[in-house]
């Protein structure tokens, strides 16, 4: 039975005792920062092209990417502008909560249009791929 007079150590304590960090060393802080959202499968070998990303960007806002275009609350997209152009107008209407910014890329990702090509025919052809693969 464990000893109950002394309390638990902390992940600290037990992470210095194995010797993983000094004593007095800053813990890192670590933070998911994009998700990416995509109607493809992820080994799939055209999906890095049709994907959407959800990213960070401070303050608990996030923005929804298609290569460097940012998705607008009223589902247009617009070339995200340098930091210093952006004026709260334009930032109140491209950066979400998390929770709207997942919601937003999943509706997006359907529409996804590549080279004229839609998810649904990439879709097909990874599908006559596989086929042609197998026979």
């Amino acid at each position: 039975m464990p000893d109950q007079s002394k309390p638990a150590m902390t992940m600290r304590e037990i992470r210095e005792g194995l010797g993983h960090v000094q004593a007095g060393q800053p813990e890192p802080i670590v933070q998911a920062t994009r998700y990416t959202v995509s109607c493809l499968p992820e080994d799939g070998i055209d999906s890095h092209v049709f994907e959407i990303t959800v990213e960070y960007r401070g303050h608990d806002r996030w923005a929804v990417k298609r290569h460097s275009q940012c998705l607008a609350a009223d589902g247009t997209w617009d070339y995200e502008m340098r930091p210093s152009e952006r004026d709260d107008d334009w930032l109140d209407t491209h950066r979400f909560d998390l929770d709207t910014a997942l919601k937003l890329a999943k509706e997006a990702a359907p529409k996804v249009t590549v080279n004229g090509f839609t998810v649904a025919d990439a879709l097909r052809m990874a599908q006559e791929r596989a086929e042609a693969g197998r026979g």
